[in-house]
């Protein structure tokens, strides 16, 4: 989501919008401790709906943290080594390559997420 702002509101709305788009399903998030991630809307939202997990990462351990190794691979394609005159131009440029790359994440490997995923689909 592109907003002009990091706060609380602009991190709930986000939530409801992931909350919208997957209307059926329990969701669990990776959470890191950004201050915007933080705050009166966050909580309200988080209390109002009792199928959204938020699960906060451990303090300065970017390593752990899934969106800082896509935050690292956008700079590299994106960023490094190009010259943009105008933010603009960048900014439709990350979002583009955002939503037309698949990241892998191998925090995610590393639990065994595949194993999770199919056994979460056996029904009782």
């Amino acid at each position: 989501m592109k907003a002009a702002r990091c706060n609380s509101d602009t991190t709930a709305e986000h939530l409801q919008q992931v909350l919208d788009h997957y209307p059926d399903v329990p969701i669990v998030m990776l959470w890191d401790r950004a201050p915007w991630h933080q705050g009166e809307a966050v909580r309200q939202l988080v209390a109002d709906n009792p199928r959204l997990e938020l699960m906060r990462l451990p303090t300065a351990a970017p390593d752990l943290n899934p969106q800082e190794h896509v935050w690292k691979a956008v700079r590299a394609a994106q960023s490094h080594n190009h010259t943009t005159t105008r933010l603009t131009d960048l900014s439709d440029r990350w979002l583009d390559h955002l939503t037309s790359t698949n990241f892998p994440s191998s925090l995610l490997d590393d639990f065994n997420l595949p194993l999770l995923k199919a056994l979460s689909t056996i029904s009782t």
